[in-house]
């Protein structure tokens, strides 16, 4: 073959080639190219008690995107199902996971308007039902899932307008019968993350600050301590999203102004009292207060035996007319005190014969990792006049015993003087835990809320100091809290395959013109002829 010919060939291949690459190409993005949106989810918590497993257990999601409208029969191993909150069935969903079905995923889809950002108070009366109502089915729902073992990965998101279209068009293909497949196409949520590991020693941090009283000439005894503490932390099943506004973020929003207002009486020599105020901010709280325990047993038994009592402060910040304290008698059988579960705060203090009580709304003690601060406990329930009559409640109190005023008509912390309770500083306070996840095997030593309450309590108290801890006990907890959502719109392989059909048809015809045109129909035509063999051009 001439030399001519030979590269006119080649060009001719090269060209081939080129439009074959460009199909492959151009089939490939049909599916990449359309990305409906990208969101924001928080994955349900994961973790062991004693090594037995709860929560959601995976974490990374490649599947089509379904809703409750599915078929009875439909095989949903490839599927995730997106739930509105505002439309949950809790009977339907706890025989669903009572089932056992094997699920691609969950993804649960919470009002915009309980974003922590969103964290305004108020509204029309028909907003406040709708929260109110909202509340009470995600809280039977964070029962549910906080108490059972998710074999796949499980979410929350917000809603949106990109979401609500998306669901709205999984909706109409369900309704139809057309869930989404490979086959059909449809939508498919993408969340490309590694999977979750085990945390290894998680950290606890105590906080505390001394407000020293004032002893008289020649006195050597020790004075007597007050002692006021709060838990700071949260658990709820998104850890990402447990702000808890009221548990218990309204206890340390109370300890802090409770510590202002004394730090005031106690800066002058002569209103300062003769006793001393001890404030702990303590971890671990959800847990039996295991960080309770750990500070306690730090101290020196002289420092423990000067404790007169202890007022401990839960959840305080959205009660109307009825405010409890509760107290309670250390269990006599020294096995029974080893693996005497903590339902209050004060009870670790009366496990080392300290006097304590427990100032909160909650009239009874909540059950094991409940009221601890969940997703709804945010700032759209909580009062800001509950935690100002609870300040004031205690601090007359306090300033009453330590003051010798019992009985008298005086009023220390009266409203508009020096030493009234500063609505500002409570809600500055209060709109910051509100927007502050918590939950303590997520928060490093130097997380910045634990160093922005340390320089809070430094401004009103004395040697001001942290105690680091390892959480203890029967938790085990695994990270992966926050991912990126994908979603895509697919199209079918049906679809792709006319798609390919079309694309490759136009391009045969579109070079098939091309080399006519510019070569003439025989160079075309030679393109297909099978080439004479090597043994014949040799003859």
């Amino acid at each position: 073959m001439p030399p001519s010919e030979a590269r006119r060939h080649c060009d001719l291949f090269d060209s081939v080639y080129s439009m074959l690459a460009l199909i492959f190409i151009l089939v490939a993005c049909v599916e990449l190219c359309d990305a409906a949106t990208v969101v924001d989810v928080y994955r349900l918590i994961q973790y062991d008690i004693s090594g037995v497993p709860f929560g959601s257990r995976l974490a990374a999601v490649n599947h089509h995107a379904g809703s409750l409208h599915f078929s009875p029969a439909a095989d949903l191993s490839r599927t995730v199902v997106m739930m509105p909150v505002r439309e949950l069935n809790i009977t339907f969903l706890k025989e669903f996971i009572s089932q056992q079905k094997t699920l691609g995923g969950l993804l649960f889809l919470l009002p915009e308007m309980f974003r922590i950002e969103n964290g305004d108070v108020g509204g029309s009366r028909a907003d406040v039902n709708e929260k109110g109502l909202v509340k009470s089915v995600f809280d039977e729902l964070e029962r549910l899932l906080i108490h059972v073992k998710m074999p796949y990965p499980v979410y929350f998101a917000f809603e949106n307008d990109e979401i609500e279209a998306v669901l709205e068009d999984v909706k109409k293909n369900d309704e139809t019968g057309q869930s989404a497949t490979a086959t059909t196409g449809g939508y498919k949520l993408v969340v490309p993350t590694s999977e979750p590991r085990k945390i290894v020693s998680p950290t606890i941090t105590n906080i505390q600050g001394w407000l020293q009283g004032l002893k008289a000439d020649g006195d050597s005894n020790q004075l007597p301590t007050i002692a006021i503490v709060a838990s700071y932390d949260t658990f709820g099943a998104a850890p990402a999203l447990s702000v808890g506004s009221d548990s218990n973020g309204s206890g340390v929003v109370a300890l802090l102004e409770i510590a202002r207002l004394f730090s005031l009486l106690y800066s002058n020599p002569k209103t300062r009292g003769r006793y001393n105020i001890l404030f702990g901010l303590t971890s671990g709280g959800p847990y039996n207060y295991n960080g309770t325990h750990k500070w306690l047993t730090s101290f020196d038994q002289r420092l423990r035996e000067s404790i007169d009592y202890a007022v401990c402060l839960n959840s305080i910040g959205s009660w109307h007319n009825e405010l409890y304290i509760h107290v309670s008698k250390p269990p006599e059988n020294a096995y029974i005190k080893q693996i005497f579960e903590v339902a209050w705060e004060h009870e670790q203090f009366s496990r080392l014969r300290v006097t304590a009580a427990t100032l909160s709304e909650l009239s009874a003690a909540p059950e094991l990792l409940e009221s601890t601060g969940g997703l709804m406990d945010s700032r759209h329930f909580v009062n800001e006049a509950s935690i100002i009559k609870s300040v004031k409640l205690v601090a007359e109190s306090l300033a009453r015993h330590i003051y010798g005023f019992q009985g008298k008509n005086i009023k220390i912390f009266a409203d508009n003087g020096s030493l009234a309770v500063n609505p500002s500083y409570i809600r500055s306070w209060l709109d910051l835990v509100s927007q502050t996840p918590r939950v303590a095997p997520f928060l490093s030593k130097n997380d910045p809320f634990i160093l922005a309450l340390k320089k809070e309590l430094a401004e009103y108290t004395d040697e001001v100091n942290l105690q680091h801890e390892v959480l203890e006990g029967m938790f085990t907890f695994y990270d992966s809290t926050k991912a990126r959502l994908n979603i895509y719109q697919v199209a079918s392989v049906t679809f792709d395959l006319l798609l390919l059909l079309v694309l490759g048809s136009y391009l045969i015809v579109l070079f098939s013109f091309l080399v006519i045109t510019t070569r003439g129909l025989d160079d075309l035509i030679s393109l297909f002829r099978r080439p004479p063999s090597r043994k014949a051009k040799t003859a």
